[in-house]
């Protein structure tokens, strides 16, 4: 793997820099050395983001990065609309002169600028934008599905940014660590860039070929590995006004059971001030579309402090009847529930 610093400025260990955070905690596409944020240069990456891998250094700029040995540079914000921040600008034309590749997942493609494709071609740099990839794929629904017998755990959400992809990261290694072959089915460019082999990125698709597409990673996995048990990663929420999703993952991928992330802090949806629905309605909406229980209820804990995450969980354990866990602390008790509970 190439080392790599994550472009994250003004945005590491926020919603907005969900896929530097993600990099950051769990990658085997790229060695992440540094993340780029001028307004955090210098503290320990553990205490902007969680759990994050040890070593990972926060810096000012580019020159920094590749005094750490850096090729690539991975812009890893997911903005609203998928738009580049216009102080972006310079900090990749300064890794574009200096020759490191450029890796991006939003919707606007760096590839497709003027300005940095004539810079990549100049230096012989390659630009790879990862929604690119998959905008032209036509996996129609089969059905086939049903041949799968693999236990699928989709983890979804009360609103975008949420969590939904960590936790369904550390339950996959969960599941491994108590000995079951299991593997994550991505659905976004993050999975992508964390190295998930079984994912498409489904936002870059035609809506046509959205249920196909979740089917066809699904039964790629399904053929070449036959795992026991599949976490499927969920997009958007059901509820969300902006980023509806989570029918998409039932209708296509079938799902056993489902985990359902939760801010208990968080009462407006991510960059709107329209009101989160309560956590109840939820439950019976995804029960409703998917014919199957919520078992369990993973927390992000943003603007909580410790008592009150405890005290959340012990309400919303006696609340609902189900494990509820914090996925940045440990996923391994709710693994060891899915394996006694999701036959």
């Amino acid at each position: 793997m190439k080392k790599t610093a994550v472009l994250s400025e003004g945005f590491l260990g926020t919603t907005y820099g969900k896929t530097a955070n993600g990099l950051c905690r769990f990658t085997t596409r790229f060695d992440v050395v540094a993340a780029i944020d001028s307004t955090k240069k210098g503290l320990p990456i553990g205490d902007v983001v969680p759990r994050a891998k040890e070593g990972i250094r926060i810096i000012g700029n580019v020159k920094e990065a590749q005094d750490l040995g850096a090729e690539i540079l991975v812009v890893g914000v997911a903005t609203d609309g998928g738009f580049l921040p216009g102080n972006y600008r310079p900090i990749i034309r300064d890794a574009i002169e200096s020759g490191m590749e450029i890796v991006s997942g939003l919707h606007e493609f760096i590839s497709d600028d003027p300005e940095f494709r004539q810079l990549a071609g100049k230096n012989r740099v390659e630009i790879t934008d990862v929604r690119k990839m998959f905008m032209n794929r036509r996996d129609f629904y089969t059905g086939r599905i049903r041949e799968v017998s693999s236990r699928r755990i989709a983890v979804l959400g009360t609103d975008s940014a949420i969590g939904k992809r960590t936790t369904a990261v550390y339950l996959n290694e969960s599941m491994k660590k108590i000995g079951h072959s299991s593997v994550m089915i991505g659905t976004g460019q993050t999975a992508w860039m964390q190295g998930f082999p079984y994912t498409v990125v489904i936002d870059s698709m035609i809506n046509d070929f959205v249920a196909g597409g979740i089917e066809s990673a699904i039964m790629e996995a399904w053929d070449r590995e036959r795992p026991e048990y599949m976490f499927l990663e969920g997009q958007g929420s059901v509820l969300h006004p902006a980023y509806p999703g989570s029918f998409e993952i039932i209708a296509a991928g079938r799902p056993d059971a489902i985990i359902l992330q939760h801010a208990p802090a968080r009462k407006y949806y991510d960059g709107f001030d329209i009101p989160i629905p309560p956590l109840e309605k939820f439950i019976k909406i995804l029960k409703l579309l998917s014919d199957r229980d919520v078992i369990g209820i993973s927390l992000n804990t943003e603007n909580m402090k410790e008592e009150e995450i405890n005290g959340e969980i012990e309400r919303l354990q006696e609340r609902f009847s189900i494990p509820v866990f914090n996925p940045l602390e440990s996923t391994d008790g709710m693994a060891v529930r899915i394996e006694e509970t999701v036959k």
